[in-house]
């Protein structure tokens, strides 16, 4: 037997119909999606500068941005409808580091996600052999809980800003031949942001997949088996003082109604020596 085929029937893949396994794995897909719609994109828009005097008009002009925008990097030159001089405009704003920082997270967090698919599959039992390497991915996934969290919100800011630099209204503003009334300025197309918007719908996901892992990661701990014995301690205490308290209740009145019986009537010497009293008195008279 090849050691693919020994591997794939010593894993057992049946770990991922478990919560733990299978939200690993809906972590690493999703990761795929948020990385892939931010880092993989590019776009732009094209404008159109019609002049009074047609042969100074450029009704074509493209602006190309991408990851990791960088939009005051962006130029592109347009006519000042003033003869053959040309100004050279470029956008504003910088939106790269929280697309950066979203990618980044997006990446470790499918690295990860891959490796702790791999060990719950196929090293299962070396996993739960000690409590090292449930608590070490207990302590990761708080972590990148957190970090999704952080970073799709900045991402979802910056994304805000990069609609709002990228927007044709505003960046025609930035022309000084659009300042002039007599010149006709228009977009002929805007850009497509639906990926961007995929991308941080994704992030928000991912937050909410790997703060959910979090329950299922803290049941492998040593500190949740330990928390249950702490509470189960308890409660057999209680039942076992509780049964023994009822027995000897039982025994304390089983044997007060018997003798709480017994001191009802008189017994049977001082029932026989009743008539002692009249008859002496009848003696002494």
């Amino acid at each position: 037997m090849d050691p693919v085929s020994q591997l794939a029937s010593a894993g057992t893949f049946r770990a991922l119909k478990e919560p733990l396994a299978f939200l690993r794995a809906l972590e690493l897909l999703f990761a795929i999606f948020a990385f892939a719609t931010c880092g993989g994109y590019s776009g732009g828009l094209r404008l159109s500068v019609d002049c009074v005097n047609k042969t100074e008009s450029n009704l074509s002009i493209d602006i190309a941005f991408a990851y990791p925008f960088r939009l005051h990097q962006v130029t592109f030159e347009v006519p000042t409808c003033e003869g053959k001089e040309r100004q050279k405009v470029a956008l504003i704003g910088d939106s790269s580091s929280s697309a950066e920082f979203f990618v980044t997270v997006a990446v470790f967090a499918f690295l990860y996600s891959l490796a702790a698919t791999v060990v719950y599959i196929f090293f299962q039992n070396k996993y739960r052999e000690n409590n090292r390497g449930p608590l070490i991915d207990f302590i990761v996934t708080v972590v990148f809980s957190f970090l999704w969290l952080v970073g799709s919100s900045a991402w979802a800011k910056g994304l805000s800003d990069v609609k709002v630099a990228t927007d044709p209204k505003e960046v025609l503003l930035l022309m000084s031949a659009c300042k002039q009334p007599s010149n006709k300025c228009m977009a002929v197309h805007s850009p497509v942001m639906s990926s961007l918007n995929t991308s941080v719908v994704f992030g928000f996901l991912n937050f909410i997949l790997w703060a959910g892992n979090i329950w299922f990661v803290f049941k492998e701990t040593g500190w949740h088996s330990s928390g249950q014995r702490y509470l189960s301690d308890p409660m057999e205490k209680r039942s076992s003082s509780y049964n023994q308290g009822g027995y000897n209740q039982d025994s304390y009145g089983s044997s007060g109604g018997y003798s709480q019986q017994a001191g009802l009537g008189p017994s049977s010497d001082e029932f026989g020596q009743q008539p002692s009293g009249p008859a002496s008195f009848t003696n002494q008279i």
